[in-house]
Order: structure tokens, then C-alpha cells, then sequence
């Protein structure tokens, strides 16, 4: 049973790496629409993950990684989102949908001894899957753009935990990124044999590592704690290639040009592609019972190139606020009395800026844990469930309204696996 668990794990992590993802059109900046994190418990609560140490022993932390003194468990979690984007723009009174589902989360975590846990996690850091068509007729002369995009950018991260005492605790992550990204951008015009396209290809190797720190203090007469924490993600390595072609060319069939004449290409490398990044989050709660917290999120502005010129990113921030709700772990006659509910809410001032609107997101999200029939307060496992509805852009300037209802589904299998007995 615990190799099925292993070879499954490695396994839907190659078909992880293969996936399509849909998105929006503008994922066309950069490095596409940033899907981390999304994991289920964490979405489900608005984000909130920097002050949020898990009342149960089943669950690991990876948004920071110092947050898991209350791990002791084996956990396998296999987490898939159902993504529905409706898109409205003011230009043309034009409307569209997209949809896709795909593997978004797997992760492993283990406690290696009752003050140092470690975890592995695997998931599609962004994503971009788009394709934009605009005709304009002008002297009676049809001119069309097409914008195309596709590719995954991927995350591998490697967690480790200490607990320092009864209140304090410290946390390391490594942070690999791995994928491919492009775009392409045509033009045509009705009475000109060849068309116009300049395509950007990036190969992305980067890496960076996060650290964190958590502080948490229980009442134990009153069973209320009070838990705050920090983290911060730097120390970039990487390497982004990016390839330019500038050419001229036909289709001789519906994929494969033909007759390409190159009238400029090159080829350059930057290593800013993944920016400093800092959260600040504190939250309050009664053990075993219910927990709130709020966080800040702040990501700094960087420089990138598109389509061979530079373009400039924004600083930008996120402010999140979430929590969960247990009726009752004892009540065994009452199921639902025993499932977890999150709720949170969140805002983000993004960091693209197009004709000087800025591309900001919110939204609200819950969830439920549905434990297996006997999962227990100390062995908190099950199907876990998520929802997220949202907006993104604006109609302003002729830009893109995005409407979102995301669906996430998982199972978290934790238990003490892997273990020596030490009676039989």
C-alpha cells in the first residue's frame, strides 16, 4: 500500500509537468498568470498562511514553513482546480469564456522528530494558454492581429521546520522553478501574401528560498492562542533565456510555415525574473474550536522584457483575511458537527498596469474538510473541497473585465506511515 502511495506521487507529478492551463489574456506579460499558491486549505481561507499553524497534526504549512509545530503526521495530498474565467471587454461589447482543469497540488510531508519536520511540494507556479484575435478594417483593407500564448512554469520546493521552544519556531524553503514559456504575434493584412509574426520563446531555470519565523502563545486555562508570523522569499539564481525572431513567412498547412525569411533575431538572458517578496500575518483563535487571521502580502516591481522591449512591473500587494470553523470533534453522532469550514476574502493592487489602469483582483472563497468516516481529532484526514469567486480588471480604457469561479477538489491521506514499531 505505502509503494501504490509513492508511485502514484511520482507519477501524477509527470503529468503535472505535461498539463495546459487556461487563463487569461492577461497572462500575454511576463511569466503568465501566477497560479502558486493554490492550495486548497490555503485558498479556502483568502490566502491567509504566513499566521496559520494548523490545530490539527495532519496538515503541513508550506506558505511558511515555520507554521508546522503541531505536525506529526505522514500526509500525501492530491489536489485538482476546475478553473471558469468569463471575459467581457467594452470593445466590440466583445464576451468570452474559458475553461480547463488540471493536477494543481502534490505535496509529501513527514516529521522527522518532534521538533524538526520536513515536506516536499510540487505545483504549476504560472501558467499562460491564451489566444487573442483583432481584425480592423481600414480603406476597405482587412488588418488582423493575433496574440498567442502557451507554456507552464512549474515549482519544486523542499520545506524544513525546527521548533525552537514551546512558542517559537523557524522555517526554510527552497524554492526551484522549471518550464518553458511563449508567445507569438501576428500580422496580416487581406491583401499581402506573407504574414508578420514575432515570437518570444523563454526557457526558465530559477531558484530562490524563503524564510520564515512564527511566534504563538495558548491560554491554557481559556484554550485561546494568539499566533503571528513572517516570511520573506529572496536570493535569486536564475537563468531565463529568451529567443527573438522577427520574420515573414506563410502556412503551407494549418501549423507549418512556409517560405521564412528571418529579418531579426536574438537572444538575451535576465535574472530578475522572480522578485523580493515579504508577508506579515497575525491571527487569533480557541484550540480545536475556531481561528481568524489577517495578512499582508508585498511583492516588489521588476523589469522584464516583452516582445523585446522592456517592460516595468509595480510594486504591488495583497491583503487577505480568513479563517475555519469546527462545531464540535467530540460529537460523533452528528457528522457534520466534525467538518471543518474555512471562509476568507482577499484584495490585491496587482502589479500590471496597462494605459495607467491597474489590473487589481479580489475576491471571496470557502471550503469544507469532509474527514473519512474514522478520522479522529489527532488523525484529521479527508476530502477536501474549495471555492473561490472573483474579479480581476476592469472595463475602463477598453480593457478586459475577468469574472472567476474556481472549484478546487483534494484528499489529504495522513497517518503514521513509514514508521518502525516498536511493539507488536
Amino acid at each position: 500500500m505505502k509503494k501504490i502511495f509513492v508511485l502514484s506521487f511520482i507519477s501524477v507529478g509527470y503529468f503535472l509537468n505535461a498539463q495546459s492551463l487556461s487563463n487569461s489574456p492577461y497572462a500575454t506579460y511576463g511569466i503568465g498568470d501566477v497560479k502558486y499558491d493554490n492550495t486548497i486549505e490555503t485558498s479556502s481561507m483568502g490566502g491567509i498562511s504566513t499566521a496559520f499553524i494548523s490545530d490539527f497534526s495532519s496538515n503541513f504549512n508550506f506558505g511558511n514553513p515555520a507554521n508546522n509545530s503541531n505536525f506529526e503526521l505522514t500526509s500525501i495530498k492530491l489536489e485538482a482546480t476546475n478553473e471558469n474565467n468569463y471575459f467581457k471587454t467594452d470593445f466590440n461589447n466583445r464576451k468570452s469564456t474559458k475553461h480547463s482543469t488540471y493536477l494543481s497540488n502534490i505535496s509529501l510531508a513527514f516529521p522527522i522528530s518532534s521538533k524538526i519536520k520536513m515536506g516536499f511540494l510540487y505545483q504549476p507556479y504560472s501558467s499562460k494558454s491564451y489566444e487573442v484575435i483583432s481584425d480592423e478594417t481600414i480603406g476597405g483593407e482587412i488588418n488582423r492581429n493575433i496574440f498567442k500564448g502557451s507554456g507552464t512554469l512549474n515549482t519544486a520546493q523542499l520545506a524544513v521546520s525546527y521548533k525552537i521552544d514551546s512558542k517559537f519556531a523557524v522555517g526554510a524553503r527552497a524554492n526551484y522553478y522549471f518550464g518553458s514559456l511563449y508567445d507569438l504575434n501576428e500580422f496580416s493584412t487581406s491583401n499581402a501574401e506573407l504574414i508578420n509574426g514575432y515570437e518570444t520563446k523563454n526557457s526558465i531555470r530559477n531558484f530562490n528560498f524563503t524564510l520564515g519565523t512564527s511566534y504563538q502563545s495558548i491560554n491554557t486555562s481559556t484554550d485561546r492562542k494568539l499566533t503571528i508570523g513572517a516570511t520573506a522569499t529572496f536570493g535569486n539564481t536564475s537563468n531565463m533565456t529568451t529567443n527573438y525572431i522577427n520574420s515573414t513567412y506563410y502556412y503551407s498547412d494549418v501549423d507549418i510555415k512556409g517560405g521564412e525569411t528571418i529579418i531579426d533575431q536574438k537572444n538575451t538572458s535576465s535574472n530578475n525574473l522572480l522578485p523580493l517578496q515579504a508577508s506579515v500575518g497575525v491571527g487569533y483563535g480557541s484550540e480545536n474550536h475556531w481561528f481568524l487571521s489577517g495578512q499582508i502580502d508585498y511583492k516588489k516591481g521588476e523589469s522584464i522584457s516583452y516582445f523585446g522591449n522592456s517592460f516595468d512591473y509595480q510594486d504591488s500587494y495583497r491583503i487577505s483575511a480568513g479563517g475555519w470553523y469546527l462545531p464540535n470533534y467530540n460529537n460523533f453522532r452528528s457528522y457534520f458537527s466534525r467538518v471543518v469550514y474555512r471562509y476568507g476574502a482577499f484584495y490585491e493592487k496587482g502589479s500590471l498596469e496597462i494605459a495607467g489602469s491597474s489590473i487589481n483582483k479580489f475576491g471571496i472563497s470557502g471550503g469544507v474538510m469532509l474527514p473519512f468516516k474514522n478520522s479522529g481529532i489527532t488523525r484529521m484526514s479527508g476530502l477536501e473541497i474549495g471555492l473561490e469567486l472573483g474579479k480581476r480588471g476592469t472595463l475602463k480604457k477598453d480593457l478586459i473585465n475577468q469574472n472567476f469561479v474556481n472549484l478546487k477538489v483534494g484528499f489529504n491521506f495522513a497517518d503514521r506511515w513509514f514508521r518502525k514499531q516498536l511493539y507488536n
